[in-house]
């Protein structure tokens, strides 16, 4: 089982009901997509794979040929042991940092303005989590998800920590 898989059974299991692969992406989105990436052409061909193997099923059809998917008992088997026992290793990928080293071979400006446009990106991500958290504490959403939310915070808190700490050498660039 590859990760996609994993989170996508796992949402689906926390879900508690079925759900679209169309409102998979958007419950992804909210509660994972700063951080984990999963495109909508990524999602269907997943549950394609995933109701081959028996660890969802489609439990009705609606408009447009959407289906509505279920998790089985072997899909929830399947996806606690793969977390319970193959979490891959962590990687980080930050595309910015990689503007950020080579900078000095960038035009004259584009740093700067890469650096402006970045930082804004993520005041208003951390806004947007704001909301959510109060959104989830009104909601009672369980702890688990609301240490997710968290985790987003802290990082772009820090990421916006970062930004102010760079020196004016990389900064004006």
């Amino acid at each position: 089982m590859n990760s996609t898989a994993a989170s996508l059974l796992g949402l689906l299991d926390s879900c508690g009901r079925e759900v679209t692969g169309g409102d998979l992406v958007r419950i992804a989105q909210a509660r994972i997509g700063a951080f984990w990436n999963l495109s909508r052409s990524q999602v269907h061909r997943e549950l394609a794979e995933l109701a081959a193997q028996g660890h969802v099923e489609v439990v009705a059809r609606g408009p447009r040929d959407s289906r509505l998917y279920g998790i089985t008992e072997a899909g929830r088997r399947a996806y606690r042991s793969w977390f319970a026992d193959h979490l891959p290793d962590e990687t980080i990928r930050v595309p910015l940092l990689l503007a950020v080293s080579f900078g000095r071979f960038l035009p004259r400006d584009r740093l700067r303005r890469i650096l402006d446009e970045a930082e804004s990106e993520h005041r208003e991500r951390l806004e947007g989590y704001r909301a959510l958290e109060a959104q989830l504490e009104e909601q009672g959403v369980d702890a688990f998800a609301r240490a997710t939310l968290s985790f987003g915070l802290h990082y772009e808190e820090a990421v916006l920590r970062w930004f102010a700490a760079l020196p004016d050498e990389v900064r004006k660039r």
